[in-house]
């Protein structure tokens, strides 16, 4: 059993401010666990929306919910945008004793209809698969190579792993994309979300694959859209700079689980990934999402300028910008990108994370970082001291 403190603490906390609070996140990445820690699922209080006694029981929802005391968790709400309303009246409710823990699969409706009908009454927490750092800083490889998925990463083998997430992968698009109201034909969304996996790392270009898949181009921003929504994709907006050189406009684009992504790419074990084609793209990734999850940014960015000069990652918090470059290399240098960066876009420092052991100046302002201190020590040690 995997302990998730962190996640469990930042649970804890937002229910003490808040009378909402919405978990949100992909499908079995742990939502339903966290929330059983609070609630026992043979709870009055615990509906799952996903079991039809559930649902039943929620036949009238301001009668079923407006008599419960203390925590109340409903779960897979996306299924009834309907409870939004409902909830409202209860959280304005004086009398009413209670508090909302609701957790959701699917990020952009839910939202929308949250955010609008729940204004300043909710607290919005998202949650992954399992980090590095919550695995307590194992070496990276099984992590990498399965992805945070707590049922693929704890399987028996590699091909237990794969299994689980080809499944995982079906499921999704045959059964719970068109159950929260995603008309596309499931056969075209895995054509589109193979594509993508080639396209991991690489700035959005909506052309290519609408000619490669023969439809039109609001047709696949529409199908990213999707898997954006079900947070399977990232889309990494580009950082606009004040300087006078062109500058990337469209995002990056990156399969937000490792497993995932070599899943998509056929790679079943780490010979056929460290001899793979995409190895590059994938550690990079990887890097990404383990940085955003370690350093929670106020905003993430990328940025580069059509003359070739980039950097992977611009983060900006508590009013200051840093820079974060993924290096899959033994011995990570100081290239012209790294000045160029630290001068155009007035960087506080630049980490560059690499897969190593030891922590070192490249340069003024510019540090190698193992992977693993991103969690130990913290992206910017020194800063933060």
């Amino acid at each position: 059993m995997i302990k998730r403190s962190a996640s469990l603490e930042a649970i804890r906390a937002a229910l003490a401010r808040s009378r909402i609070v919405t978990l949100i996140g992909p499908r079995q990445c742990g939502k339903t666990t966290l929330a059983r820690e609070f609630l026992a699922e043979d709870s009055a209080n615990y509906f799952d929306l996903e079991d039809p006694a559930s649902l039943a029981r929620l036949a009238e929802p301001m009668t079923a919910l407006g008599s419960l005391k203390g925590l109340v968790v409903i779960d897979e709400v996306q299924r009834r945008p309907d409870l939004f309303p409902v909830l409202r009246v209860l959280a304005d409710r004086k009398g009413f004793a209670g508090r909302f823990l609701i957790l959701g699969s699917a990020s952009g409706d839910l939202l929308r209809q949250s955010s609008e009908t729940l204004a300043g009454r909710m607290e919005t927490l998202t949650l992954r698969g399992f980090s590095l750092g919550e695995l307590g800083n194992p070496a990276p490889e099984k992590h990498w190579l399965r992805g945070g998925f707590p049922l693929s990463y704890l399987a028996a083998s590699d091909a237990d792993s794969l299994a689980w997430r080809k499944n995982f992968i079906q499921t999704l698009l045959e059964r719970d994309l068109p159950q929260w109201g995603v008309r596309a034909p499931a056969v075209a969304l895995w054509r589109f979300w193979s594509m993508l996996a080639h396209y991991h790392g690489q700035t959005w270009n909506a052309a290519e694959p609408a000619r490669a898949l023969g439809v039109s181009e609001s047709t696949t921003r529409r199908y990213l859209d999707v898997l954006t929504d079900a947070f399977m994709v990232r889309q990494l907006q580009p950082w606009h700079a004040n300087v006078r050189k062109r500058q990337v406009k469209a995002p990056k684009i990156y399969i937000r689980d490792s497993g995932l992504l070599h899943q998509l790419l056929g790679i079943r074990n780490d010979r056929e990934l460290q001899t793979h084609p995409k190895i590059g793209a994938s550690w990079e990734g990887y890097v990404v999402e383990e940085v955003l999850a370690a350093a929670r940014p106020d905003e993430a960015y990328f940025w580069a300028t059509h003359q070739g000069a980039e950097i992977d990652l611009v983060l900006r918090k508590d009013g200051r910008l840093f820079g974060v470059e993924c290096k899959r290399t033994d011995a990570p240098r100081l290239t012209p990108s790294m000045r160029i960066a630290l001068e155009d876009l007035q960087l506080e420092r630049i980490a560059v994370v690499y897969p190593g052991s030891k922590r070192f100046s490249l340069a003024s302002s510019v540090e190698a970082v193992p992977l693993h201190d991103v969690w130990r020590s913290g992206l910017f040690a020194e800063v933060a001291a």
